[in-house]
């Protein structure tokens, strides 16, 4: 196992057991798991994000600390919060980044991810000039979004 994948496993585990909440200690985190503290950074800034259903707020210095919340939103509200996210752009490792997301939060089901995942790969977009891809992309994506029950 990677240790990015380790880190996000044990934030993961933390917020589990504090119902959805985790305060960090960057430098403390790392020592425990055997990584240098931007690698904590690193897996923070990339997998805990608003898109992906979390709040980050951080205070730095001595007594310095990273807290974490996982949001609970309805499903409804959920896809527009990730509808708002996306921009008038999107590349397709990002779009398949959120879609994977809307799965292992159960706001999707496996079918609807993969054809969800087919509609946003690079291959149907072949044919459109590449400087505009990412927003027939990220509008197609929106409203596939849209239409899931």
């Amino acid at each position: 196992m990677r240790i990015s994948d380790l880190v996000a496993r044990y934030i993961m585990d933390m917020l589990d057991e504090n119902e959805g909440g985790a305060e960090i200690r960057r430098n403390e985190l790392a020592e425990t798991i055997g990584c240098v503290p931007s690698q904590i950074n690193y897996v923070i800034t990339s997998r805990f994000t608003p898109e992906q259903g979390y709040i980050v707020e951080s205070r730095r210095g001595g007594g310095g600390y990273i807290r974490i919340t996982r949001v609970s939103m309805d499903k409804r509200s959920a896809i527009l919060h990730i509808i708002s996210s996306i921009g008038e752009n999107i590349d397709a490792k990002s779009a398949q980044g959120l879609i994977g997301e809307l799965l292992n939060r159960s706001i999707i089901n496996m079918q609807t991810a993969k054809l969800l995942t087919a509609a946003v790969t690079d291959r149907p977009y072949q044919s459109i000039p590449q400087e505009y891809r990412d927003g027939v992309r990220a509008g197609i994506l929106k409203s596939l979004l849209l239409n899931i029950e």
